[in-house]
């Protein structure tokens, strides 16, 4: 059943468009047939092989296959262009096996304290750490600050289209019903990669230039592995943490382990033009984050992100109920998932190695091709979603919009982070401020202080180095 589940995982998450959530959904009544520990594996399985595939369409394609590999192309898909498609594809599959190895084994041996600890989190506690995850916009655009913060809060403003997330309203719909539904961040994710990436290709292909089809080597020496230790392991302990809080998941801790990984890594000013810590920082954490995403839902029952939700699905569905009672009365389906959980990222190890050659012949599909078809497999990957013409028009229009960014300087990543942390900071900041009448007493609470002094150095620190770099602070 791992094994099943991981290549339909594989394929799911390799096209873009098509998420871990919607493979897990689609195979969910399969696994009704089945009893409830084969269930659960087949669904772990096609969870993990979705997370790790997505990012092979973000190094060698730039187009991410699942929104949690959209940090890995920071750094995959330079190593790409510079002929070392081969190294950033074999370092993604070890750093994406490590890290859910390690998430499974910290799962079995912390998930009652860590269960604890996550309840802790309310709104004041959701919108510090989310203030928290926004300085991560400052860091990854030192050298030209500005610009960044604007990518930024170009973000922000495109997650406050939509219903009103406390008191149900419409904004910014003008009336019409899709705009009132909200704007799909995975359609916007395709078109800024994606489509961006295609009209990018195609001018330089107008101009005489070709992309380079060197893939480079994929043996991985353990001389590079020795480098890639530190940052692989401390990514993994970030990733699951974040895991661990409900409502966060992989798209976040892909982005906090980088940032993390950047800001304590010698040699900084390589990020984001092709360094191998940075693939290893956003696969690991990805993957361990979805061993922390099921510490809430094993022990409380409450999803940590919308994939464990479909998991607790699959769990009732045999009459057995999440939470404490699952441990004593059901350790057999508990200690299953555990070991399942790390059999599949063993093997998704061996299959990962064993495939590398395979998908990287992506790059040598001939340009008229190649980029062609990523447009069309962009269309229906975004038609998907939600069988949704709008979602395709909002798609384009991303695409468009990624296209002038990116001739103008500036970086996609921090639009991206504004779509994905703007409605848990805001949603986590009202209500912090209904629960306390209006006093920002919660400030001074244990969590979001730490939190706030975290938020004050990162944002310094950040300030100092593009201020040294001579950038546009």
């Amino acid at each position: 059943m791992i094994f099943v589940g991981l290549a339909v995982g594989l394929v799911v998450g390799a096209l873009p468009g098509l998420t871990a959530t919607m493979a897990v959904a689609v195979l969910l009544p399969f696994t009704f047939a089945l009893e409830p520990v084969p269930g659960m594996m087949l669904l772990v399985g096609v969870y993990g092989g979705a997370l790790y595939a997505g990012s092979i369409p973000a190094i060698l394609i730039n187009t991410p296959g699942t929104p949690s590999a959209a940090a890995t192309l920071i750094d995959g898909h330079p190593m790409a262009r510079r002929g070392e498609a081969g190294q950033a594809l074999s370092i993604s599959v070890v750093a994406s096996a490590v890290g859910g190895m390690l998430g499974a084994v910290m799962l079995a041996l912390f998930a009652p304290r860590l269960a604890d600890f996550a309840l802790s989190f309310g709104p004041a506690e959701y919108f510090m750490l989310a203030v928290f995850a926004l300085t991560i916009i400052a860091s990854l655009s030192e050298g030209m600050l500005v610009k960044g913060l604007i990518s930024g809060f170009l973000g922000l403003g495109i997650a406050t289209i939509g219903v009103d997330p406390i008191q149900a309203y419409p904004r910014f719909s003008f009336g019409n019903p899709q705009l009132g539904a909200g704007i799909e961040f995975i359609a916007v994710l395709i078109g800024l990669f994606g489509v961006a990436e295609a009209l990018t290709q195609f001018e330089r292909l107008r101009g005489g230039a070709s992309m380079g089809t060197t893939l480079g080597s994929f043996r991985l020496d353990l001389g590079r592995l020795r480098r890639l230790l530190p940052t692989t392991l401390g990514s993994t302990l970030l990733g699951f943490f974040v895991g661990v809080l409900p409502g966060t998941g992989g798209d976040i801790g892909s982005f906090v382990a980088y940032n993390e990984a950047r800001r304590f890594a010698r040699g900084e000013k390589k990020f984001g033009r092709g360094d191998p810590r940075g693939v290893a920082a956003a696969e690991s954490a990805n993957n361990a984050s979805t061993a922390g995403a099921l510490v809430p839902m094993l022990t409380l029952g409450i999803p940590g992100d919308s994939v464990s939700a479909i998991l607790i699905g699959a769990i009732t569905v045999h009459g057995l109920r999440p939470g404490p009672q699952l441990f004593t009365g059901s350790p057999d389906l508990v200690y299953g998932i555990f070991i399942g959980f790390f059999l599949a990222y063993a093997i998704l190890l061996v299959l990962g190695l064993a495939g590398i050659r395979l998908w990287a012949q992506m790059m040598r599909v001939p340009t008229r091709f190649l980029w062609p078809t990523v447009l069309v497999l962009s269309v229906v990957g975004s038609y998907a979603l939600r069988t949704s013409a709008f979602d395709v028009f909002v798609m384009l229009l991303a695409g468009v919009l990624g296209y002038f960014m990116l001739k103008g300087g500036y970086p996609l990543a921090p639009l991206v982070i504004g779509i994905i942390v703007g409605p848990i900071a805001e949603t986590g900041f009202r209500r912090a401020m209904i629960i306390s009448g209006g006093s920002y007493e919660w400030l001074l609470q244990p969590i979001p202080l730490v939190l706030l002094a975290l938020t004050v150095a990162s944002l310094a620190l950040s300030l100092l180095r593009s201020r040294r770099s001579g950038g546009d602070v």
